[in-house]
């Protein structure tokens, strides 16, 4: 066979293997973008991050004794994630601040700090006691990002603002678990508006309102009107000692099966429904016993 037969027999082969290469680097390709984004439970991490300014080692070493990501890692498990989402706690300069950011969830000792410094320092007549009332707010806060998480993650519909979507994302969370730690919880959570209901009236520059969080009275207010209207018997008392308006409490029934709607409707498909039961069948809350919390810093560090 002469040479120049031999090379367009080689190059026809070559030509007709080609598609079939193609091919097999296409469903290769397809492979490993499914693998990539396959949806599964148990993708969360977690990381405590050393702080650069040892006035924020107290709190650090508290979070890790009491393990504190340990628990919100088990109890946000059952989400099916197409990553691993990171829970972290962080020195963030002496700002106190959270936030979400695609794939992690940031929450500063800075921000831990401020609400450690406004603790009760004796069970409430409402009967927060100052563990409550820490561990509340950490979950609401971790909660509330989680919320701004899965609206991303699953591309959830939002009417009206996000900030008020993850409210309600977290308040629902805590409404799910058993009447006591439910209860515990959202005291716990509603203590961080404690300083801003004392009074009847309050004054504010007409800028406040321009934020995109409610104010936070609204916030309380949204609240407890959820956890009224999830249970009015194990929240009665938000009525009976005035805390809720009655205006406010006709319609808190309606407000939350609003709220349980979309939740079932738009964010259970993304839940492992096995796990979930486990999940909400744990006791995560620490048993009540006397605590104090750790050392704050009265001024946050420049």
């Amino acid at each position: 066979m002469s040479q120049a037969i031999s090379a367009r027999l080689t190059f026809r082969i070559s030509v007709g293997l080609l598609p079939c290469a193609v091919c097999v680097l296409l469903a290769a390709a397809r492979f490993i973008a499914t693998a990539a984004t396959e949806t599964r439970p148990n993708r969360i991490q977690i990381e405590y991050f050393a702080p650069k300014n040892s006035a924020y080692d107290p709190i650090y070493e508290r979070l890790k004794d009491r393990h504190a990501l340990e628990r919100l890692q088990g109890i946000f498990s059952p989400l099916l994630l197409p990553f691993d989402l990171t829970l972290r706690t962080e020195d963030c300069g002496g700002v106190a601040n959270a936030w979400y950011n695609r794939p992690a969830i940031t929450v500063c000792y800075e921000y831990v700090n401020e609400f450690l410094k406004s603790l009760p320092q004796e069970t409430t007549p409402e009967g927060i006691t100052p563990m409550d009332a820490a561990v509340g707010q950490f979950f609401y806060v971790f909660a509330h990002e989680m919320g701004h998480a899965v609206f991303d993650v699953f591309h959830i519909p939002i009417f009206g603002r996000a900030e008020d979507g993850a409210d309600q994302f977290a308040t629902y969370i805590m409404l799910q678990f058993g009447k006591d730690q439910a209860r515990r919880l959202i005291g716990g959570a509603a203590y961080a508006y404690h300083n801003y209901v004392q009074r009847p009236q309050v004054t504010a520059p007409l800028a406040a309102f321009s934020d995109v969080h409610d104010a936070p009275a609204q916030r309380f207010y949204n609240l407890i009107c959820l956890a009224y209207g999830a249970n009015p018997t194990v929240f009665a008392d938000v009525v009976d000692k005035g805390y809720l308006p009655p205006e406010r409490a006709r319609n808190c029934r309606g407000e939350y099966e609003q709220v349980a709607f979309a939740f079932q409707d738009l964010i259970e498909p993304h839940v492992d429904q096995n796990l979930r039961k486990q999940v909400l069948d744990h006791t995560w809350l620490p048993a009540q016993e006397p605590w104090a919390p750790p050392e704050t810093v009265q001024q946050s560090p420049k």
